[in-house]
């Protein structure tokens, strides 16, 4: 990330319900504008923003009157509504007081899953970012069920950096970072200021509890960042709350935790494999199948898969997991749950003799495979 600025071109920008809030009083609309006023002066650098928003949940809950944040679907649905108004109108103005156009994208987990709607959403967005909008993306809390929502706006905007092939991946949040333990309990933790996204010893700092407003913590942050580095994409987290934190940024300043890529970007096809969330199986995997997966770069045969679970069909995503339950790749499989079942543990010749036919000598082929 020593990079001169010229050559971080596309940017994520996530902003957390916390900071979007006046304690309670609906959207800071004076936070807002000076943020607004900074992705400006990056766009007159030349640099392509994408802004993925918290905040309708809580805006609708401040016109409802709510005081606590409703638990079941329906009502975050309706607050949802409610809000998104408000927010998408505050962005709008302050946009357009910089003369940049922005555009409403409302996005759910089965669009990104479903491969012809997630290549015409990277086409929507890159077509925007060509024409100088900035996306304004939220998740489509008003339509999405508990199967299919991503569960927090961090998640979306590491699958988003995945999407457009994102630079940086930015993280405004209420926190300076990523911390070794709970600075609100100790006060003496030491921020973590650089890293990998994916360390597990990272994972293990980070805190299960989110805000009132919000449904993320930290450990969703690093989620998001261990998404996003599957493209490529570094990662921030910083507070939203430092003076001029994008335009400081973008100086290449230490501000909050920075988190590379620990890894090669994976390919675009292989990038939309790791973005699905919802496995409709697990296949669990023994010692020599999990080697060859990681090893060897081959495609997983019904030999190596010791028992199954879920319900699936052919060409779904499902998990395949080691004997202690690591996730090892997602992958679409070629055989539905019974005939899997049937199969598992035989080699692959033996397919048509058990099943009476043979779609596929693998039950996961190496092309549809990613690993994690």
């Amino acid at each position: 990330m020593n990079k001169k600025i010229e050559q971080f071109q596309r940017w994520v920008i996530k902003i957390g319900s916390a900071l979007l809030t006046d304690e309670g009083r609906g959207l800071d609309k004076t936070a807002i504008k000076n943020w607004v006023a900074q992705m400006a002066a990056l766009h007159q650098r030349n640099i392509e923003l994408v802004l993925v928003s918290s905040g309708a949940v809580a805006e609708g809950m401040t016109r409802l009157k709510w005081t606590q944040r409703p638990t079941a679907l329906y009502q975050l649905q309706a607050a949802a509504a409610v809000g998104q108004m408000g927010m998408v109108q505050t962005y709008e103005s302050f946009f357009h007081e910089h003369a940049l156009h922005t555009a409403q994208v409302l996005l759910t987990h089965d669009d990104l899953a479903n491969r012809q709607r997630y290549l015409n959403a990277r086409s929507t967005l890159r077509t925007l970012l060509r024409l100088n909008v900035v996306p304004v993306i939220n998740e489509n809390d008003t339509v999405t069920t508990e199967e299919i929502r991503f569960g927090d706006n961090d998640t979306l905007a590491g699958l988003v950096a995945n999407l457009i092939e994102a630079d940086v991946l930015v993280i405004l949040t209420d926190q300076e970072g990523l911390y070794e333990c709970d600075p609100r309990i100790d006060p003496t933790a030491t921020l973590i200021q650089k890293g990998y996204a994916g360390d597990a010893r990272l994972f293990a700092m980070a805190g299960e509890t989110g805000g009132t407003l919000g449904r993320g913590g930290m450990l969703t942050k690093l989620r998001a960042a261990k998404l996003a580095a599957r493209s490529g994409t570094a990662t921030r987290i910083a507070s939203g709350k430092v003076p001029d934190v994008l335009l400081r940024i973008a100086e290449n300043e230490q501000i909050g935790t920075l988190l590379l890529p620990a890894k090669a970007p994976l390919a675009a096809r292989k990038q939309w494999l790791a973005s699905h969330l919802n496995m409709r199986g697990k296949l669990y995997l023994d010692e020599g199948a999990v080697n060859v997966l990681r090893n060897a770069g081959k495609s997983l045969l019904p030999i190596g898969v010791t028992h199954v679970e879920g319900q699936f069909e052919r060409g779904e995503m499902v998990a395949c997991l080691s004997q202690d339950g690591e996730e090892v790749a997602y992958g679409l499989v070629n055989y539905n749950t019974e005939e899997t079942q049937k199969i598992l543990g035989y080699p692959s010749d033996k397919i048509e003799k058990i099943l009476g036919y043979v779609d596929e000598q693998a039950l996961v082929h190496r092309d549809n495979l990613v690993l994690l």
